[in-house]
């Protein structure tokens, strides 16, 4: 687990790198690492391409502001994930292109939204799933959240965004960048006809690098 400083140093550097790289708009985007007296996330209305380290916000194990401005107000969704996956040190949320126009979809399949076209996505967060839509900061947006949580480190919600949870903040930037990534194969692939994988080789995949949307336990 990081350092306070760490975290902090973290979220400014990983949140540049997805501002430079057009990853999310303006300040709509969220990031939070998990510390031993709680969390580090992103203000609310804070642009990942100017952020500070010595400005982001500091929340509790309780739950309440201990330090920094009025935190993203969407905190609810990333301690959803952080509940249910105990292993899981860091949470992004984001505005992406592809995996919000996906998140759009009617007719798709909630419990595997993007089918993969490639092994990437499947290895590194597994089935993503889709939650309904709720208004940003309502209660019910989490509590759907956290009724897939345990089995889906990766989420869309619906007309909304991608959200996903990692062990680490690289490999949750990383997660992130694969489901927009699979997201744009998805969209730019409709009307082909297109090679998916089959349950064997899903399988297969799933065992040899082990599959994220499974339930976890820190016991």
């Amino acid at each position: 687990m990081l350092s306070e400083s760490q975290a902090r140093e973290q979220i400014v550097a990983l949140g540049r790198s997805m501002f430079e790289r057009a990853l999310t708009p303006g300040s709509s985007a969220n990031m939070s690492i998990r510390i031993a007296d709680g969390w580090i996330i992103t203000p609310t209305n804070s642009c990942f391409g100017f952020l500070d380290a010595g400005t982001l916000s500091k929340i509790g194990t309780d739950g309440q502001l201990i330090s920094g401005p009025k935190p993203s107000k969407e905190f609810m969704l990333h301690r959803a994930l952080y509940d249910r996956r105990p292993l899981d040190t860091a949470v992004i949320h984001l505005h992406s292109t592809y995996a919000t126009l996906v998140s759009c979809f009617e007719g798709i399949d909630p419990e595997n939204v993007i089918e993969p076209m490639t092994p990437y996505l499947l290895m590194r967060l597994g089935r993503i799933a889709l939650i309904p839509y709720f208004p940003p900061g309502d209660a019910r947006l989490a509590e759907a959240l956290a009724s897939v949580a345990s089995e889906h480190a990766g989420v869309l919600m619906a007309n909304h965004g991608p959200i996903v949870s990692a062990e680490s903040p690289e490999a949750a930037m990383f997660s992130m960048e694969e489901l927009e990534e699979s997201a744009k194969l998805m969209v730019l692939a409709a009307g082909h006809k297109v090679r998916h994988f089959s349950a064997g080789e899903i399988s297969e995949l799933t065992t040899r690098y082990g599959a994220r949307n499974t339930p976890q336990s820190d016991g």
